[in-house]
């Protein structure tokens, strides 16, 4: 496949030019040439020297991450910006980035992928920034107890193998737990929010320290359960949509334990 055939596929599937305006994030072809073809594509959470190096080993010629190299421009090529761009140069490695277009899609999203591990149905849009959403807020099958849904966040890629129950609970909410929103990686802004909408949970992945009290005085239940954990599954979905474009992948799995 052409190369820029396949950026323009990504584009459109994840209405990359709607976050525009919205994302620090450059998305999209971040580094490198739309021109030549595209045989293998490795697949990431974060573009670091050591995912890039691996995807050089696994013959890929594109790596397709969440969290790229540019937050709003890069002034000076030096340091870690230098050293990971010149990876992806030395070995012609093209870097497209997704990060909230990811996070919020319906279908091949972070969110909409922690949602159908818990089995969230009756799913709508949640987490306003500006004209897009970010997450999503569903009901449960039946009532679930905090530790049911701690559980199953404990048993998410990336967990800690050293800690028999990695996530964190600030249990303010009532105990059979029903409407639960989620909104992956960095996510407790959204607080007030899950409590306008009836939520009896906010899912996401790291806390601030004021989320402890906001979390106790609006009686919500908050699960912190990894910022890499909850953000595996936008790019394992681009993997198996990009598998079925008829082109070889490669997954790089590299948990940061954060």
């Amino acid at each position: 496949m052409e190369r820029s055939e396949y950026v323009r596929r990504l584009d459109d599937r994840l209405d990359t030019a709607a976050y525009a305006d919205v994302d620090a994030s450059a998305n999209g072809l971040q580094v490198g040439s739309d021109r030549g073809t595209v045989d293998h594509v490795a697949f990431a959470v974060d573009a670091a020297t050591a995912t890039i190096e691996a995807a050089a080993d696994a013959g890929a010629d594109v790596l397709v991450v969440h969290h790229g190299i540019s937050w709003g421009g890069i002034d000076r090529v030096t340091g870690r910006a230098y050293d990971r761009i010149a990876a992806l140069a030395d070995h012609d490695i093209a870097l497209y980035v997704s990060h909230l277009p990811l996070d919020g899609h319906a279908d091949l999203g972070n969110a909409a992928g922690v949602a159908a591990e818990l089995g969230l149905a009756d799913r709508e849009p949640f987490g306003e920034l500006g004209p897009v959403t970010i997450g999503t807020i569903g009901e449960t099958a039946a009532p679930r107890s905090a530790a049911a849904i701690r559980e199953t966040l404990d048993g998410f890629e990336g967990q800690s193998d050293d800690d028999p129950s990695p996530t964190q609970v600030l249990d303010f909410g009532p105990d059979d737990i029903e409407r639960v929103a989620v909104v992956t990686g960095s996510g407790t802004d959204w607080l007030d929010e899950a409590v306008e909408a009836g939520a009896d949970a906010l899912i996401t992945g790291e806390g601030k320290g004021k989320a402890y009290h906001e979390a106790r005085e609006a009686g919500l239940t908050v699960f912190l359960a990894g910022h890499y954990a909850t953000e595996t599954f936008g790019v394992r979905s681009l993997q198996a949509l990009t598998e079925e474009w008829g082109l070889e992948t490669t997954y790089l799995s590299h948990p940061t334990g954060l």
